[in-house]
């Protein structure tokens, strides 16, 4: 038997908090032993824990440790974390300490003295997060609501904005990127989700898709909303882009958006239990191609353009979890929650990509984001 040991605060890692459902702040030691859930807390956290956790096991961690001191016939200075990890090792006749790859490096070294098989874990240490249940697709809904309201208030305020040499204004101010995500990210958080580092970046600084924005905006230009919330209470994340325009679009930037928008449509008709993430990703890849957007190396700025990310991800406590929608030959399973996010990148006529999630059926999938794809603003 695989003893599954994690050392993380709840609070910030979500395998901890996955197996936990509460959260606790501080590092901690959880070990998974077969149906045992086990925890090892201080008198802090002990009772809060016993109460509201999904633990089977909970121990106090002084209480524990001197039952583990007699146990092994230990003097107290000889006393650290690697004995806690040896006890249940020994209890549960395991053979091998499965971690995961963010394992801390301390406590990895302190097992090893011990020379107890340690194996690092190949994927996810729980590869069944990947299958959501009904209750946690119901949050990532909630979740994608969170987005959509933030999506209303930037589409609200670029139609209430008005155009003054090039530049927008709202209220008599200039609208930046910085001003945008401040409206959205402090709505959200009001609403009980917490939303960081959303993404409200136009022009040329959209063609860095991970590029937040900065400066004003700027009639007649893409821009690029991508708002990825944490829902406060239950963890889950929604995750939706829309890519819009105040002004008026050019020909070449209305190809775009709509070559993008029917990209996105193939994606979704391609979704189902048993097909794999790559030919779903190759599909979005080849239509791009066959419609003249070709992906590319730029010398002269030393930079991609074109299709330059997957298709999409895994969403749901990460915002970015397993299975990929992409290179990679993963086969979807019903229930897998995926982002579907085709995207364009050209500096010199702008940049869209257009998100929404959808949950994995046995013919097809569910939508579980709503927002409209209104985009060209006047």
């Amino acid at each position: 038997m695989k003893l599954k040991c994690l050392y993380a605060s709840s609070s910030d890692c979500s395998d901890a908090f996955y197996i936990s459902g509460v959260k606790v702040p501080d590092p901690y030691l959880s070990l998974i032993a077969g149906r045992h859930k086990i925890a090892i807390v201080n008198q802090l956290e002990y009772a809060r824990v016993k109460k509201e956790s999904k633990y089977t096991k909970i121990y106090e961690i002084e209480a524990l440790k001197a039952k583990i001191v007699d146990h092994y016939h230990l003097a107290k200075k000889e006393f650290s974390l690697k004995y806690f990890v040896q006890y249940f090792f020994d209890l549960y006749k395991a053979n091998t300490i499965l971690i995961p790859k963010y394992f801390p490096s301390f406590l990895l070294l302190e097992l090893q003295k011990l020379k107890i098989p340690i194996e690092l874990s190949a994927g996810s240490l729980f590869p069944e997060r990947e299958q959501k249940s009904q209750e946690e697709i119901k949050c990532i809904k909630i979740g994608n609501k969170a987005s959509a309201y933030g999506l209303g208030i930037a589409q609200s305020a670029l139609k209430a904005s008005r155009i003054k040499k090039g530049k927008l204004y709202l209220d008599g101010s200039v609208l930046s990127s910085e001003r945008l995500r401040s409206m959205i990210e402090l709505a959200l958080f009001e609403k009980g989700s917490i939303a960081s580092s959303t993404i409200v970046a136009g022009g040329i600084q959209a063609s860095d898709p991970h590029q937040i924005g900065y400066g004003s905006l700027k009639a007649n230009q893409l821009i690029i909303v991508d708002i990825f919330p944490k829902i406060k209470e239950s963890g889950y994340h929604g995750d939706m882009t829309r890519t819009f325009l105040k002004g008026k679009a050019n020909e070449a930037q209305k190809k775009l958006v709509y070559s993008v928008k029917e990209a996105q449509k193939l994606a979704v008709s391609k979704i189902k239990a048993n097909v794999c993430g790559s030919l779903i990703h190759d599909a979005v890849a080849s239509y791009f191609n066959q419609n003249g957007y070709l992906t590319e190396h730029e010398c002269d700025s030393d930079s991609f353009v074109g299709f330059i990310h997957s298709t999409g991800h895994g969403l749901g406590l990460d915002i970015h979890e397993d299975p990929k929608v992409s290179i990679f030959k993963n086969k979807l399973k019903a229930n897998h929650v995926i982002t579907v996010e085709p995207g364009l990148y050209y500096p010199n006529i702008g940049s869209c990509r257009i998100e929404d999630v959808f949950a994995v059926t046995k013919e097809g999938s569910e939508k579980l984001s709503k927002f409209n794809y209104q985009w060209e603003i006047a």
